[in-house]
């Protein structure tokens, strides 16, 4: 009987090792997948235009060369995206925490009179829009269009991230918020002093998600501006892929072109154009995989 179950034991076990192994399978192929595209690109701008033009490249470089990158380098555009795009980021990833937070605390107080009023416009608005053109419209009307402010104030807010922000909020014992009143605490203070360090998982998620999605965007650039001094990096990328051609250099950079393509430039300059948000997760990733979670559990 006692070697019967053992023998039902081991059998178990050998099957969950089996499925163990088929889960590592599919997800490993999952992994490769979703990596192997950024791979290509890698080794895409890495390699000789021409020769890259022949195909065959599939692991690393056959030719190798950094001549992709020094025409990228030497383009004026890039530096003037690159720039633009930074300064939109960081000014667009303060403004809209700021005022989702805001928002978000005062309607996850118990003290706000209206609440489900203001709740509900909110999510009115989540739901329906005017419409592209009113939407440009209203943007010429008020005088955003062309102006540094259009990538700033029209993204300054977001329903989504407050109502995720909100449910950070409630999650904090209203003990604490009882007590700083008590203690005559003003609701500005108990935002700041109180709920805005407890929420740095929920602030460096959300954080990320609003950083990624300027860094991202194009479609401002391309609809509301003239593309020129305010190009943004990733219009620069639509426009090189777009154009299909090598931007015209002299001197021995000229020389260099010969070794380029457009394909290969343009895997350049996409490798460039990632680097900055793979180098910020890992510095918020601790707070990332807490914060990730938020609203899954309710107590």
């Amino acid at each position: 009987m006692i070697a019967s179950i053992g023998l039902k034991k081991k059998k178990r076990i050998k099957k969950m090792h089996a499925f163990d192994y088929l889960n590592y399978i599919i997800l490993g192929l999952f992994a490769l997948f979703t990596l192997y595209p950024f791979w290509y690109v890698l080794i895409g701008s890495f390699n000789n235009g021409q020769d890259f033009s022949g195909g065959g490249i599939w692991l690393w470089p056959r030719v190798f060369t950094t001549a992709n990158y020094r025409v990228v380098f030497a383009d004026d555009r890039l530096w003037l995206g690159l720039r633009n795009t930074v300064l939109k980021t960081v000014i667009g990833v303060i403004t809209s925490l700021t005022f989702t937070s805001c928002t978000a605390y005062g309607l996850s107080s118990s003290r706000l009179r209206f609440k489900k009023v203001f709740h509900w416009i909110n999510l009115f608005t989540m739901f329906f829009s005017g419409g592209l053109i009113p939407y440009f419209m209203v943007i010429s009307m008020i005088g955003l269009y062309d102006n540094f402010l259009v990538y700033v104030i029209p993204s300054i807010y977001s329903v989504y991230n407050m109502l995720v922000m909100s449910s950070f909020f409630k999650s904090i014992p209203s003990d604490i918020n009882e007590a700083a009143v008590i203690d005559g605490a003003r609701e500005f203070t108990i935002w700041w002093k109180i709920y805005v360090p407890l929420s740095k998982p929920c602030l460096a998620t959300i954080g990320l998600w609003i950083a990624v999605g300027h860094w991202n965007s194009y479609l401002g650039t391309m609809l509301y501006t003239q593309g020129t001094d305010l190009l943004t990096l990733q219009y620069y990328l639509v426009k090189l892929i777009k154009q299909a051609s090598v931007p015209v250099l002299e001197g021995d950079l000229g020389q260099i072109q010969k070794e380029t393509s457009a394909t290969t430039i343009s895997f350049a300059a996409i490798v460039i154009s990632t680097i900055p948000i793979f180098t910020l997760y890992p510095f918020i990733q601790k707070y990332f995989s807490k914060g990730i979670m938020i609203g899954s559990l309710k107590g």
